[in-house]
């Protein structure tokens, strides 16, 4: 069987062309490099007997391997679930499990590490491939009863368990819902367990998918996993404009990307004295209007005339602050303006020799060859002019 996300049907993926199981750990998102495979165990240490298990839409939990399985990344297992039983793809083995599992804060005896039964068989994948092919009508039949029942709530995706018993259903909501009615028509329609569980704009976007502005993929459904705080304090120090349209993501939040330079932009900062002083000198006080952070410049103007820009650098805003605070007024500040050296970029050379290649554009010089035949008419004149009779 082919990845989930790049298979094209008969079990042959069309992303990495491996007939079965990717051959890499799999072309899904958030999948975890294993730096340990090839490092082996003490022979007095026992392998660890968890593994990572991935289903749909990057979801993992871990489980324990009770009947010690020879397993391999990218094998397609049956686990426990409440209730029955659900199938995913092992993502993570070894001692890299124990490595995740502290950093998800999941103890190996917690209640959360369920069992994993078998490999799992023909029968079961065929029985999860069914249940997967309902999610879609699934969701547009959930989405009708939910629009009749007026609920404020947006279904945003929908997962089958992998023995087709249970349904599990992600909405956001601004407020808080009362569904009770909506799983009652929901388990009616569908005939399964329904589960509904509540998510974030942002855990939405992750789940869909996307192209970010960037012309990327999002960061948040390829390989962000933790979804930290963005603050509009974020673009304010990297001197952005406070643009809703342009700092929000397509779940409607800020971007979580503007989270990656903040630390570059903080450090440069550190050097840049406050904006909120004024230089004084005897032409007037002058303001902070802008500052180029990496080429350590600011912008001044005064308060007689705030279009007028002066540049200047970070050391003179530094010169002019401490001559202020020993009462040392300077006459302008056009004296510490430093003349910017132009960049000559170097044009194109024709170093093989070739001609433009619009030289046959240009129309023909035809007055040229006119005022030629003109000439040499005459001098056929003269010639003949001079010839005896």
């Amino acid at each position: 069987m082919g990845c989930s996300s790049c298979s094209g049907g008969g079990g042959v993926p069309n992303g990495c062309r491996n007939n079965g199981s990717c051959g890499n750990g799999g072309c899904n998102k958030l999948t975890v490099f294993d730096w340990l495979a090839n490092m082996r165990l003490p022979n007095d240490q026992v392998p660890f007997d968890c593994v990572e298990v991935r289903f749909k839409n990057g979801r993992k939990e871990f489980f324990r391997n009770v009947n010690n399985l020879p397993l391999a990344v990218g094998d397609t297992v049956a686990v426990e679930a409440s209730p029955g039983h659900d199938i995913g793809v092992v993502s993570v083995i070894g001692e890299l499990v124990r490595v995740q599992m502290r950093k998800k804060k999941v103890t190996e005896d917690s209640e959360d590490v369920k069992k994993l039964y078998r490999k799992a068989t023909q029968k079961d994948i065929d029985k999860w491939q069914e249940a997967r092919d309902r999610e879609h009508d699934t969701m547009h039949r959930s989405r009708e009863i939910a629009l009749k029942l007026g609920l404020k709530m947006k279904l945003s995706d929908v997962e089958f368990q992998g023995d087709g018993s249970k349904a599990t259903f992600y909405y956001t909501a601004d407020e808080r819902v009362d569904f009770r009615q909506l799983i009652k028509d929901l388990a009616g329609a569908f005939s399964v367990r329904i589960e509904m569980r509540q998510i974030g704009a942002r855990q939405e976007a992750a789940r869909l998918g996307g192209i970010g502005s960037c012309g990327r993929e999002l960061c948040c459904s390829t390989w962000l996993t933790d979804f930290r705080s963005v603050n509009t304090s974020a673009a304010r120090y990297q001197q952005l404009s406070l643009n809703p349209q342009k700092l929000a993501g397509q779940c409607g939040k800020l971007k979580c990307c503007l989270n990656y330079e903040l630390d570059s932009y903080m450090d440069a900062l550190k050097v840049f004295p406050d904006t909120n002083v004024r230089l004084k000198t005897k032409q007037g006080e002058a303001f902070f209007q802008k500052m180029d952070i990496f080429s350590g410049r600011m912008w001044y103007s005064y308060t007689t005339n705030p279009q007028h820009f002066i540049q200047v650098t970070v050391e003179s805003v530094k010169e002019v602050i401490e001559s202020n605070k020993r009462n040392e007024i300077p006459l302008t500040l056009d004296e510490y303006i430093e003349e910017t050296k132009q960049v000559v970029v170097e044009d194109y050379t024709n170093v093989v020799g070739q001609d433009s290649l619009t030289r046959f554009d240009q129309p023909k010089n035809k007055s040229k060859k006119r005022r030629n035949n003109k000439s040499r008419n005459k001098n056929n004149r003269n010639r003949n002019a001079k010839k005896p009779s």
